[in-house]
Protein backbone atom coordinates (compact mmCIF):
# COMPACT_ATOMS: atom_id res chain seq x y z
CA UNK A 1 0.00 0.00 0.00
CA UNK A 2 1.45 3.27 -0.95
CA UNK A 3 -1.29 5.41 0.54
CA UNK A 4 -4.87 6.14 1.85
CA UNK A 5 -7.69 8.63 1.69
CA UNK A 6 -9.92 9.17 4.47
CA UNK A 7 -13.56 9.38 3.71
CA UNK A 8 -14.60 12.13 2.09
CA UNK A 9 -16.15 15.04 4.89
CA UNK A 10 -19.75 14.50 5.68
CA UNK A 11 -19.78 10.92 4.59
CA UNK A 12 -21.96 8.16 6.75
CA UNK A 13 -20.03 7.16 9.18
CA UNK A 14 -18.33 3.90 8.69
CA UNK A 15 -17.44 4.49 5.24
CA UNK A 16 -14.80 3.03 4.27
CA UNK A 17 -11.09 4.63 3.27
CA UNK A 18 -9.68 4.02 -0.39
CA UNK A 19 -6.27 3.24 -0.52
CA UNK A 20 -3.46 2.37 -3.86
CA UNK A 21 -1.25 -0.49 -4.17
CA UNK A 22 1.20 -0.73 -6.77
CA UNK A 23 4.33 -3.36 -6.96
CA UNK A 24 2.44 -6.35 -6.13
CA UNK A 25 0.72 -9.20 -7.87
CA UNK A 26 0.31 -7.33 -10.89
CA UNK A 27 3.25 -6.12 -12.69
CA UNK A 28 2.81 -2.28 -13.50
CA UNK A 29 -0.44 -2.52 -12.09
CA UNK A 30 -2.06 -0.04 -9.48
CA UNK A 31 -4.92 -1.29 -7.56
CA UNK A 32 -7.29 0.36 -5.52
CA UNK A 33 -9.77 -0.80 -2.67
CA UNK A 34 -12.16 0.19 0.06
CA UNK A 35 -10.71 -0.46 3.49
CA UNK A 36 -13.28 -1.23 6.26
CA UNK A 37 -16.21 -1.43 3.94
CA UNK A 38 -16.55 -5.52 5.39
CA UNK A 39 -17.37 -3.80 8.56
CA UNK A 40 -21.15 -2.99 7.22
CA UNK A 41 -22.96 -6.71 6.30
CA UNK A 42 -24.74 -5.26 3.08
CA UNK A 43 -27.92 -7.41 2.20
CA UNK A 44 -28.97 -8.33 -1.16
CA UNK A 45 -32.82 -8.73 -2.49
CA UNK A 46 -31.72 -12.36 -4.46
CA UNK A 47 -30.84 -13.52 -1.17
CA UNK A 48 -31.99 -14.18 2.74
CA UNK A 49 -28.30 -13.56 4.28
CA UNK A 50 -25.51 -10.77 4.64
CA UNK A 51 -22.42 -9.94 2.55
CA UNK A 52 -19.11 -8.06 3.85
CA UNK A 53 -17.18 -7.11 1.25
CA UNK A 54 -14.26 -5.01 -0.09
CA UNK A 55 -14.56 -3.05 -4.08
CA UNK A 56 -11.57 -2.77 -5.55
CA UNK A 57 -10.38 -1.60 -9.39
CA UNK A 58 -7.36 -1.67 -11.50
CA UNK A 59 -5.34 -0.15 -14.04
CA UNK A 60 -1.68 0.14 -15.72
CA UNK A 61 -0.05 2.03 -13.83
CA UNK A 62 1.70 4.31 -16.75
CA UNK A 63 0.51 7.52 -14.90
CA UNK A 64 3.07 9.76 -14.42
CA UNK A 65 1.48 12.32 -12.03
CA UNK A 66 -1.74 11.89 -9.44
CA UNK A 67 -3.64 8.93 -8.94
CA UNK A 68 -6.30 9.20 -11.75
CA UNK A 69 -10.23 9.03 -11.18
CA UNK A 70 -10.70 5.65 -9.14
CA UNK A 71 -10.23 6.88 -5.72
CA UNK A 72 -13.59 9.09 -6.41
CA UNK A 73 -15.20 6.11 -8.27
CA UNK A 74 -14.86 3.70 -5.13
CA UNK A 75 -15.70 6.47 -2.85
CA UNK A 76 -19.29 6.90 -4.48
CA UNK A 77 -19.60 3.34 -4.94
CA UNK A 78 -19.26 2.38 -1.50
CA UNK A 79 -21.43 5.46 -0.72
CA UNK A 80 -24.16 4.67 -2.33
CA UNK A 81 -23.52 1.42 -1.23
CA UNK A 82 -23.46 2.18 2.50
CA UNK A 83 -26.41 4.95 1.82
CA UNK A 84 -28.76 1.95 0.63
CA UNK A 85 -27.55 -1.13 2.50
CA UNK A 86 -27.29 -3.30 -0.20
CA UNK A 87 -24.71 -5.24 -1.59
CA UNK A 88 -23.25 -5.84 -4.82
CA UNK A 89 -23.11 -8.75 -6.31
CA UNK A 90 -20.84 -10.58 -9.47
CA UNK A 91 -22.45 -10.14 -12.73
CA UNK A 92 -24.23 -6.93 -11.73
CA UNK A 93 -23.79 -3.17 -13.39
CA UNK A 94 -23.46 -0.11 -11.18
CA UNK A 95 -23.84 3.26 -13.61
CA UNK A 96 -21.51 5.96 -12.74
CA UNK A 97 -23.03 9.78 -12.48
CA UNK A 98 -20.57 10.07 -15.46
CA UNK A 99 -18.26 8.90 -18.15
CA UNK A 100 -14.98 7.98 -16.88
CA UNK A 101 -12.44 10.28 -18.91
CA UNK A 102 -12.54 9.55 -22.16
CA UNK A 103 -16.37 8.87 -22.23
CA UNK A 104 -16.29 6.03 -23.46
CA UNK A 105 -17.09 3.64 -19.95
CA UNK A 106 -20.81 4.44 -18.24
CA UNK A 107 -21.12 1.94 -15.79
CA UNK A 108 -18.92 -0.71 -13.38
CA UNK A 109 -18.84 -4.42 -14.02
CA UNK A 110 -19.36 -6.60 -10.56
CA UNK A 111 -16.51 -9.43 -11.23
CA UNK A 112 -14.50 -11.71 -9.55
CA UNK A 113 -10.87 -10.42 -9.02
CA UNK A 114 -9.32 -12.92 -12.36
CA UNK A 115 -5.68 -11.33 -12.61
CA UNK A 116 -5.07 -12.33 -8.67
CA UNK A 117 -5.06 -15.81 -7.32
CA UNK A 118 -8.23 -18.08 -6.54
CA UNK A 119 -7.37 -16.99 -2.44
CA UNK A 120 -7.82 -13.42 -3.13
CA UNK A 121 -11.85 -13.92 -3.75
CA UNK A 122 -12.67 -13.55 -0.66
CA UNK A 123 -10.68 -13.57 2.88
CA UNK A 124 -11.60 -14.59 6.50
CA UNK A 125 -11.02 -12.37 8.87
CA UNK A 126 -10.67 -12.40 12.79
CA UNK A 127 -14.19 -13.20 13.28
CA UNK A 128 -14.29 -15.52 11.16
CA UNK A 129 -16.51 -13.73 8.57
CA UNK A 130 -15.98 -14.31 4.88
CA UNK A 131 -15.39 -10.86 3.09
CA UNK A 132 -15.70 -10.98 -0.83
CA UNK A 133 -13.13 -8.94 -3.10
CA UNK A 134 -15.21 -7.20 -5.29
CA UNK A 135 -13.68 -6.24 -8.62
CA UNK A 136 -15.56 -3.27 -10.29
CA UNK A 137 -14.33 -3.18 -13.96
CA UNK A 138 -15.59 -0.34 -16.59
CA UNK A 139 -17.36 -1.02 -18.78
CA UNK A 140 -19.59 0.78 -22.20
CA UNK A 141 -23.05 1.42 -22.76
CA UNK A 142 -23.41 -1.36 -25.12
CA UNK A 143 -21.59 -3.68 -22.80
CA UNK A 144 -24.48 -2.60 -19.84
CA UNK A 145 -27.25 -3.60 -22.68
CA UNK A 146 -25.51 -6.87 -23.42
CA UNK A 147 -25.04 -7.78 -20.00
CA UNK A 148 -28.79 -7.19 -19.15
CA UNK A 149 -30.25 -9.12 -22.75
CA UNK A 150 -27.71 -11.81 -22.29
CA UNK A 151 -26.95 -11.83 -18.55
CA UNK A 152 -23.27 -12.00 -17.00
CA UNK A 153 -22.24 -15.62 -18.10
CA UNK A 154 -22.56 -14.72 -21.76
CA UNK A 155 -20.24 -11.17 -21.04
CA UNK A 156 -18.00 -13.12 -19.13
CA UNK A 157 -17.48 -15.55 -21.98
CA UNK A 158 -17.12 -12.96 -24.16
CA UNK A 159 -14.23 -11.35 -21.81
CA UNK A 160 -12.53 -14.42 -22.23
CA UNK A 161 -12.63 -15.10 -26.04
CA UNK A 162 -11.55 -11.73 -26.50
CA UNK A 163 -9.32 -11.31 -23.75
CA UNK A 164 -9.64 -7.39 -23.63
CA UNK A 165 -6.67 -5.20 -21.65
CA UNK A 166 -9.09 -5.06 -18.17
CA UNK A 167 -6.69 -3.08 -16.96
CA UNK A 168 -7.17 -0.14 -19.71
CA UNK A 169 -10.03 1.98 -18.28
CA UNK A 170 -9.98 3.30 -22.26
CA UNK A 171 -9.76 -0.34 -23.66
CA UNK A 172 -11.90 -0.66 -26.76
CA UNK A 173 -15.21 -1.75 -26.56
CA UNK A 174 -15.80 -5.60 -26.89
CA UNK A 175 -17.40 -6.87 -30.07
CA UNK A 176 -20.79 -7.82 -29.02
CA UNK A 177 -24.18 -8.49 -31.06
CA UNK A 178 -27.18 -7.54 -29.46
CA UNK A 179 -30.52 -8.99 -31.14
CA UNK A 180 -33.59 -6.99 -30.30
Amino acid sequence: MIGAWSPPVGAVQGTPQVACFREGRLSGAQAFATVGLFRTPLWHPASDRHFHMELMTCENASRTNGYGHFPEVLEYVAGQLMASGQAILRGEVVPLPAPLPGGTMTSLYAGLPVYFDDDFFSVTIENGSDVAIVWLIPITDQETDFIREKGWEAFEDALVRQDPDLLDPARPQLDLVLHR
